[in-house]
């Protein structure tokens, strides 16, 4: 680290943080296994390939251990650290994040941060019901996921959705919706305003605490980038479940959200995501304010 901060930095034994890389790379292999698997068998999964496609760190930049802000590597090996961006020689011989040039590169933490500070200072709202996912296929023959059939078929999707009421709050879901469902949501999310609407209960901004955990690497520690990935998977799970998508045939089983008591089960897990998310957004926060102080 570069800067000025009075705390000292966590000084990490070579034997020590190569057991830490080591530990990363088991626990990463056994996550992208089958997605690798299927790539090289060109089989596509309507579920697990949203968190390589729609979110674009690749595998084995996944795969690869970082200490993050606030922590040094020590030892001859950790010299090999110095020919990758944003790792430095500091005095004494410890390798660790230039955190100047990191910021001059990084101009995105300013807005994740007051994204992340925002979300977590409001009340999450449930019972949005995932009818975002019902709204992109809303009175159209196109679908997301041509190879999956619709649960209730086309007329029964449109049904659904309007008799409900529509209250998506995340551009990035609310982008995707087809033309005559925009005018049925009652907010217009933009992403100008994504600051103002995000919201602590919204599966699709929790499930984004991973996006900004890499697009924060090498600051935030790998192991915090792989809990969020894991945690937005999970989510991704239930998006889909209680999507219009018969996803029966690839082992879901459907939160019917049409009926009572898939709204409850829907809002029981969502609730669960929101309060789990926090947690993860504070440590995310963590990572900001060290960023700051370094």
């Amino acid at each position: 680290m570069t800067g000025t901060s009075t705390q000292a930095p966590t000084a990490l034994a070579e034997a020590l943080w190569r057991e830490r890389a080591d530990r990363h790379g088991r626990r990463v292999d056994a996550l992208v296994a089958d997605h690798l698997r299927r790539r090289r068998e060109g089989v596509r999964h309507p579920v697990e390939d949203f968190l390589f496609t729609y979110y674009n760190l690749k595998p084995a930049q996944l795969r690869r251990w970082h200490p993050g802000v606030g922590t040094v590597l020590l030892g001859g090996g950790a010299r090999a650290r110095l020919d990758e961006r944003f790792y430095t020689e500091l005095p004494g011989g410890a390798v660790g994040l230039d955190t100047g040039a990191f910021l001059a590169a990084r101009p995105v933490l300013d807005f994740v941060e007051r994204l992340l500070s925002s979300v977590a200072s409001r009340p999450a709202h449930l019972g949005c019901f995932g009818l975002h996912e019902w709204a992109m296929v809303y009175r159209t023959e196109e679908v997301r996921h041509g190879q999956v059939p619709l649960r209730l078929g086309h007329e029964g999707t449109d049904r659904v959705v309007e008799s409900h009421r529509i209250q998506c709050s995340h551009f990035d879901a609310f982008r995707f919706f087809t033309g005559p469902a925009r005018p049925l949501n009652t907010l217009r999310p933009t992403r100008e305003r994504q600051a103002e609407l995000d919201q602590p209960g919204c599966l699709h901004a929790n499930m984004d605490l991973y996006k900004w955990a890499y697009k924060l690497t090498p600051a935030v520690p790998s192991e915090l980038v792989v809990d969020c990935f894991e945690f937005s998977r999970e989510i991704r799970t239930l998006d889909m479940r209680a999507s219009p998508y018969d996803l029966t045939e690839w082992g879901y089983e459907p939160v019917r959200i049409e009926t009572a008591e898939g709204k409850a089960a829907y809002m029981e897990a969502q609730r669960d995501f929101a309060e789990r998310g926090a947690a993860l957004r504070e440590r995310l926060l963590g990572v900001c304010r060290a960023l700051r102080a370094a």
